[in-house]
């Protein structure tokens, strides 16, 4: 990698006039520069993520790390190939001890939940300088050497063992969320109680922390009593979004009427039901895209006007977006890539009015919000979208989603890693 003009300052401050220099040692020609100073060697960087089994928001942000960093390796506590279609192919990935458990419990992370702890501590990482951990849960446990720098993006303090504790203990007993044996449910209380002590230790492994929005901040803050800085991650997807428009949209039914689109996960916190609720009543067309374990009741509960789709190739996605009436957000989420995506092609959205979606949606400029997650509420954001539907601006929701670009989180990550190795 070759050298940039910040790598040869070493008093690079985060804001003012230091800020700006660094800033000008990152071209466009070169993205990604070894922030080492002179003198002091080449980078040696390691990427940790939590797990490669879906693919999701958190990958994204992997993805464009891989291109910031292409020869570092990835380690990773569990690896499902299959399931990641083809995701990450051509990268050196190593696993956990985890990954030698039988496939059965591999699928059911809640069965390896007293053995989890363990294994991000296991990675040896001894050969490198740089550790760059992407953790919504366990990869910030990692442990480092005395003079190895680990920088932790955090997409999500740990979800289901602070804000979302009681509620994930009620939805796993649920009988429409049949996922966990009788002896998962009888144990997990006490396993939770041990992973959160664990993962408010865990917290204070990294040397920097960094949030990917105000809300993680605030709750990074809460949870962890630790200060971090936010890179808002990558969220803008490629010209694939020009490809779609000229491409139109796949047609959903024999009127091939406009649609709503939900892209996400299928999991219970994301509240995709919520919305298949609310559209079953609206009696208005609906795709939703994703897979997961809520995946078949889903679809069990859709009306005729609703799709659930299931996993789509990017192609199909993006064409999916470019002809998308609204984007539909129905959870209390950390950022929200999805609603980023979709405003990239102008596409409004209808969101919960928590979490990162406050600060991405500009209520009455790039979408509406609703107050509470419950299908009447969702049903009155969709029916408030469409009387002021009119006054959207596609070029302006573009343009608005230019702030969550590549190429400002490669710069801004970059611009950071700079500063911490050369104060």
């Amino acid at each position: 990698m070759q050298k940039s003009q910040a790598q040869q300052n070493k008093s690079l401050l985060p804001m003012g006039e230091g800020a700006r220099r660094a800033d000008e040692g990152v071209s466009n020609n070169n993205p990604h520069p070894n922030p080492l100073p002179e003198g002091e060697g080449e980078l040696r960087i390691a990427l940790v993520h939590d797990f490669l089994t879906q693919y999701g928001g958190a990958e994204k942000v992997l993805e464009v790390l891989c291109e910031m960093f292409p020869e570092a390796p990835i380690y990773t506590l569990l690896h499902d190939q299959e399931r990641m279609k083809g995701k990450f192919k051509d990268k050196e990935i190593h696993t956990s001890f985890l990954q030698k458990f039988p496939k059965f419990m591999r699928k059911r992370h809640g069965l390896l939940l007293p053995f989890i702890p363990t294994a991000p501590e296991t990675f040896d990482l001894r050969e490198f300088n740089l550790v760059i951990s992407s953790s919504g849960a366990w990869s910030k446990g990692i442990v480092t050497k005395l003079n190895t720098i680990h920088i932790a993006y955090l997409h999500s303090p740990m979800r289901y063992v602070w804000d979302y504790n009681e509620r994930y203990i009620r939805e796993i007993q649920s009988s429409k969320f049949k996922v966990q044996s009788k002896l998962e449910i009888f144990f997990i209380r006490p396993i939770l109680n041990y992973i959160r002590i664990w993962d408010r230790q865990a917290a204070d492994r990294p040397d920097y922390l960094i949030a990917n929005s105000k809300y993680t901040q605030e709750r990074i803050r809460k949870y962890y009593r630790r200060e971090s800085k936010i890179i808002y991650p990558p969220a803008t997807p490629s010209l694939r979004s020009d490809v779609a428009r000229r491409a139109g949209p796949p047609a959903i039914n024999a009127q091939n009427d406009k649609y709503f689109l939900i892209v996400s996960r299928l999991i219970p916190y994301k509240k995709v039901d919520l919305a298949i609720e609310a559209f079953n009543k609206l009696e208005l067309p609906l795709v939703v895209i994703g897979e997961g374990r809520q995946e078949k009741y889903l679809r069990k509960i859709a009306g005729e006007n609703v799709k659930v789709l299931g996993w789509q190739n990017d192609d199909k996605i993006s064409r999916y977006y470019a002809g998308a009436r609204a984007f539909i957000f129905p959870a209390e989420d950390d950022f929200g890539i999805t609603m980023v995506e979709a405003m990239s092609y102008g596409v409004p959205i209808v969101a919960y009015k928590k979490g990162g979606a406050m600060e991405v949606v500009q209520e009455g400029v790039t979408g509406e919000f609703f107050g509470a997650q419950t299908p009447e509420v969702l049903a009155d954001g969709v029916r408030k979208f469409i009387k002021n539907e009119e006054k959207y601006d596609k070029e302006v929701i573009r343009q608005r989603a230019e702030k969550f670009s590549k190429e400002k989180f490669k710069n801004e990550l970059i611009k950071y890693i700079n500063y911490i190795i050369n104060k």
